[in-house]
Order: structure tokens, then C-alpha cells, then sequence
């Protein structure tokens, strides 16, 4: 283990160049990025929110590439599934159903004991992530949904911070680097172009996807920490790799003035209860309600459809809505998106359960 005084040597070591033993030498060494760039990654912070597939990629990119702090949140633990492209787990951590920020901050600190990592197991909300602000230089986008995506999003724009979308699903993949008031936000992009509905668990995923993603996310976040933002895509990056699909889109022009998130008078709507996604434990009934930010239109009997092709589960449906059943827990859906989650008052725990299938 690295004490506290040992950690600001290494630091230091960092910050001049190359790092103890030559450990950064070969990115140094790219003279385009060189010391300078290098002492960038050592000085910053980056919150990560999400320590899934996405997550666990970029964190360990980022630590071993040498940035100074990292922050992990994340509200899930590690099951048998995630081991085909979550990284940092190991089976005895599904074994033990350890959390997930937990077991990724062990498997960093062997990684890079010279940087400072954080893990915070937690439901991240408005509340749990300004707590987590302060001192961030950077966000990256880990996370399964788009409620704490935009969520993240109104805060990046709020305080002036950076953030980097990433998403993928089946073979697909994309991501986009946001910079508030120079760039479209999240808010803005919404309906503009393809930012897609499906989950992991619902269309399945290939690891391939999730490296690629990673990598384009994480090849902008060391441009900017190191003071290289000129070398930014400036595009949304998207592409299938199944169906061997590359697309860069230039997409400036998708900038509103009247962006409640980003706008000339920005309001900041996700900070808000009235637009988030509630979650309310109802009164004896052993059940959590969540109702969507956005009231939506589901097609019940594709939805259902759609679940009973995952043949993890048992679906009944009716006109006005449709039951799911998997293991301990029943999901009943109506049409507007608002769900019950009969079988807990967790609502962390209902939360992650309804984003597996509606994310």
C-alpha cells in the first residue's frame, strides 16, 4: 500500500514528466501529448459515474494513463453477466456480489497505486451529484440511462464543466464530447439524431463495441486534461461494427438558444423534481413506483414482445399494460412508462431493475 506522503512524491514525479521508473515514458514520448500533456492527467480530476462496462474501460484507461484523481459512482454489483465485458471484475467479486465502485477501486489501486481513486456506491441523483463536484475537471459518461445522463447533463452546463457522452449496445456505438456554451448539449441532440432506446440486457452487446467507445471517449478526455483541446473530433461519433459502420456527425448546427438545458436562459429542467424520474416506495404494498422525467408512448405489445424474446422472464400483457416476471422481481408497465416494481422498497435496487429493460 502507498501512504499518504509517498503518493505526493509519486505525484510530483508525475507532474514533471514522466513518472517513477519511466512509468508514463511512452506517452511523453508522443511528442504531440510530450511532459506537458502528461503533467495535464496528473493534475486533474475526473468523476466517472457508472462502473459497468463503459465505466470500468474508461477508469482503467484513465489510471493507467495517469491521471491524477479518479471518482467512481456507481449504485450496482457485480453479477455473473457482467464478467463478459466489465473488465475489472473477477469472478469471485460476482461470487461475492461485491459493489461495483468497490471491487473497480481494489482492481485500480493494483493497477496504479500512485493516483488517488475514490469509489462512492450510489444511486447517483441531483443531491449525489453535486456532492461529488467540487474540484472535477472532467465527467465521463458510464452510466445505463438517459434520466442520469441528462441529469448530469444540466449539471456539467450549470457549473461549466466538461462532460463525455458515451453509450453502446448490440454492435453499436457512440459518443460525443460536450463542452458547455461552446457545443451542443445532451438536451439539444435529443431528436436531432439517433441516440437509440434498447439496453444491454434487451439487444445483448459485444465487448468489441464497448473497447471501441472506450477508447474514442477516452482518446478525447486525455486531449483535453492535456491541455490539447484544439485536437478535439468536434463530431458525434457513432458506428456498428457488426455491420462494419462509421459515422462522424458534424453536429454544431443542433445548438438551440432556447435549450432549457443550455440555452440563453438556461433553467436547468433535470435539476428539478418535476423533471426528473420519480421514484416513490408505495405504502405497504412492498412496491416502487418510477415514473419517466418525459411521459412516453410505449407500444405494449412490441414491449412485450420484445421481453419474451429474452426468454429470462415471464410476460402477460393486456391492453392497458404488461407484466414482466424475473426471479424476485414483477415489473408492471403501462403504456405512459410509469412502472411498479412489486417486490422490494429499494428503490436503488428498483431503479437498476427497470433500466435493465427501459433504459
Amino acid at each position: 500500500m502507498v501512504h499518504n506522503e509517498d503518493k505526493d512524491e509519486l505525484r510530483e514525479a508525475a507532474v514533471s514528466g514522466e513518472g517513477r521508473n519511466g512509468r508514463y515514458s511512452r506517452q511523453v514520448r508522443f511528442t504531440p501529448f510530450g511532459g506537458q500533456g502528461q503533467r495535464g492527467l496528473a493534475e486533474s480530476t475526473v468523476l466517472i459515474v457508472g462502473a459497468g462496462a463503459l465505466g470500468t474501460g474508461i477508469a482503467e484507461t484513465l489510471a493507467r494513463c495517469g491521471v491524477g484523481h479518479l471518482i467512481l459512482a456507481d449504485r450496482d454489483y457485480v453479477e455473473w453477466s457482467n464478467l463478459q465485458r466489465q473488465q475489472l471484475y473477477t469472478e469471485e467479486d460476482a461470487r461475492q456480489r461485491m459493489p461495483k465502485a468497490a471491487a473497480a477501486k481494489i482492481r485500480l489501486e493494483q493497477i496504479n497505486s500512485e493516483i488517488t481513486i475514490e469509489a462512492h456506491v450510489m444511486d447517483v441523483r441531483v443531491e449525489e451529484l453535486g456532492s461529488l463536484l467540487p474540484k472535477v475537471d472532467l465527467i465521463m459518461d458510464g452510466t445505463d440511462n438517459f434520466d442520469t445522463r441528462l441529469i448530469m447533463n444540466d449539471m456539467a452546463q450549470k457549473h461549466g464543466i466538461p462532460w463525455i457522452y458515451g453509450a453502446c449496445v448490440g454492435g453499436y456505438g457512440i459518443t460525443y464530447t460536450i463542452l458547455p456554451g461552446e457545443t451542443p448539449c445532451l438536451n439539444c441532440l435529443l431528436g436531432a439524431v439517433p441516440l437509440g432506446g434498447d439496453t444491454c440486457d434487451t439487444a445483448g452487446i459485444l465487448p468489441q463495441a464497448v473497447q471501441l467507445v472506450t477508447a474514442n471517449a477516452t482518446a478525447e478526455a486525455i486531449k483535453l486534461l492535456g491541455g490539447r483541446k484544439e485536437q478535439l473530433r468536434n463530431k458525434l461519433l457513432s458506428f456498428d461494427i457488426w455491420r462494419n459502420e462509421h459515422q462522424e456527425i458534424g453536429v454544431a448546427a443542433a445548438r438551440k438558444a432556447d435549450c432549457p438545458s443550455c440555452g440563453d436562459h438556461a433553467v436547468y429542467p433535470y435539476l428539478s423534481a418535476a423533471g426528473s424520474e420519480r421514484s416513490d416506495v408505495l405504502c405497504g404494498r412492498d412496491t416502487v413506483q418510477i415514473r419517466p422525467a418525459q411521459r412516453q408512448q410505449l407500444d405494449l405489445s412490441e414491449t412485450a414482445r420484445r421481453l419474451s424474446g429474452l426468454g429470462s422472464g415471464k410476460v402477460t400483457s393486456n391492453p392497458y399494460l404488461l407484466s414482466y416476471t424475473e426471479g424476485a422481481y414483477r415489473m408492471v408497465v403501462f403504456a405512459d412508462g410509469r412502472a411498479l416494481i412489486h417486490g422490494t422498497t429499494d428503490i436503488a435496487a428498483a431503479r437498476s431493475f427497470y433500466h435493465r429493460y427501459f433504459g
